[in-house]
């Protein structure tokens, strides 16, 4: 093939893979828009579950429950508590830089939310995010009007792409990130079309890793769209406003003072048997030593100590701010949101959950770190290998990852009996931490302000 033929070659394949993308849309669109009345019973069938907020639900059809007020304003999306919470540090620099700036907020768990809304700055506008329909999309635009929007990590929502697309609002994804399941299923001759049309809208993708950047520019992103900062998850303890250590968390610290005490967090169904396996093995040669159990959904926490008793064991529940008041209770279960911050800094050693099993894909590990713990984690951490990555080649003892349940209760029991090498670790995690968050969200700022805020 002569130079020619390689040039135009792509042109073809482009506009022809366009026509199909925009064909797949209007099929999308029709589809979500035929299922608006079935959505609409799904909600309240939620609402009914506790699932959706009891007052605030129809905010998912886009009928706003707040003042719009005038001039410019910025829409942030994230669905959940992770996604949202690495929006904060971006938002509060937002703020800072551009005061005259309204900054609405969406999230779509009310779990999100109730955490979230003591992290936002005063004056930013809190909504639950519309539903991917037209009607709910194109009445939330209607009424929020943004002149721009940051979309955290791996939305891409048609509906709302399109739509602002044709409103010519300019398009941010931030800390982009694609699961390995999620990339294949977007690779597929029907969807690939559809991705390229929807990449093609954005003004500004930044990935939180290099791997992710070849994903999207596989997915057929514009190149010159694509910029890397580093990963915000590792700025979000930099930002979290703290309402001061609770004085039951205080009492707890003391009371474990002379025990020895590592913490087993964003637990999903299932991993709590591995970490009460190890735990069983420990007592055997550290029966001074307490587990503190914190699952990823609260009623997972009730239910683990309801199973617990039900086999004759003692536990300690937060929920009821209950003591550890007998030596035979050595498991302490956290049935509660918004406190494994302050969790981090009773425990020197963490293991975290999310990465026990195949098919989990890990969780933040620098949150751990900040609090200066031994940070322990299983095998199976998905787009979270990026982070385990960068951290061992800053220093190799400030992540240690484990295949098997013995390999976990063989660390855990390393760093149990050995104080110097515990205090090697923690200063490690921290100090690899502190290098690896630095500038980021300056990086952010100035990618933001160049792309999205045109420098204004």
């Amino acid at each position: 093939m002569n130079r020619a033929e390689q040039t135009s070659a792509p042109s073809l394949s482009g506009g022809c893979a366009m026509e199909l993308g925009v064909l797949v849309y209007r099929l999308y669109r029709a589809l979500t828009y035929s299922a608006s009345p079935f959505l609409h019973l799904h909600m309240r069938w939620r609402r009914l579950r506790g699932l959706e907020h009891s007052r605030r639900w129809p905010e998912r059809f886009g009928h706003p429950s707040a003042v719009r007020p005038p001039g410019p304003l910025v829409w942030f999306h994230a669905v959940s508590l992770g996604e949202g919470m690495a929006a904060i540090p971006v938002i509060r620099r937002c703020n800072e830089m551009k005061p005259e700036m309204t900054i609405l907020m969406t999230t779509t768990t009310v779990s999100a939310f109730e955490v979230i809304k003591k992290q936002l700055p005063v004056g930013v506008l809190h909504q639950f995010a519309p539903l991917d329909t037209p009607v709910a999309i194109d009445r939330f635009l209607g009424y929020w009007k943004p002149n721009a929007i940051v979309i955290m990590e791996n939305e891409l929502w048609p509906n709302l792409i399109m739509s602002a697309s044709q409103l010519r609002i300019p398009l941010a994804l931030l800390n982009a990130r694609m699961s390995t399941k999620s990339f294949k299923r977007w690779s597929s001759p029907l969807l690939l079309p559809l991705a390229s049309l929807l990449l093609s809208k954005f003004s500004l993708i930044v990935p939180l890793s290099t791997l992710q950047g070849i994903h999207y520019q596989l997915l057929q992103a514009p190149p010159f769209v694509i910029n890397f900062s580093g990963d915000l998850k590792y700025v979000v303890n930099k930002f979290y406003v703290s309402s001061g250590t609770s004085e039951s968390i205080r009492d707890l610290k003391a009371e474990l003072s002379e025990m020895k005490v590592w913490i087993a967090s964003s637990l999903h169904r299932g991993e709590e048997e591995v970490i009460l396996g190890v735990h069983n093995l420990l007592l055997q040669s550290h029966p001074d030593s307490v587990v503190i159990i914190v699952p990823r959904h609260p009623h997972h926490g009730h239910q683990i100590a309801q199973k617990l008793r039900n086999d004759g064991q003692s536990v300690a529940l937060r929920s009821r701010n209950e003591k550890l008041t007998s030596k035979k209770t050595n498991i302490y279960v956290v049935d509660t949101l918004g406190e494994l911050r302050e969790f981090y800094g009773v425990a020197p050693v963490a293991v975290i959950g999310g990465s026990f099993f195949p098919e989990l894909t890990g969780h933040n590990l620098s949150e751990a770190a900040a609090a200066g713990c031994a940070v322990i984690t299983g095998c199976h951490v998905g787009h979270f290998s990026h982070m385990v990555k960068a951290m061992q080649q800053e220093n190799p003892l400030s992540i240690t990852q484990v295949s098997s349940e013995l390999e976990l209760k063989e660390a855990v029991e390393l760093l149990m009996s050995n104080p110097e090498i515990l205090e090697a670790r923690q200063r490690a995690s921290k100090e690899v931490y502190e290098s690896l968050s630095s500038c980021i969200i300056s990086n952010v700022w100035n990618l933001l302000n160049l792309h999205i805020f045109r420098g204004k």
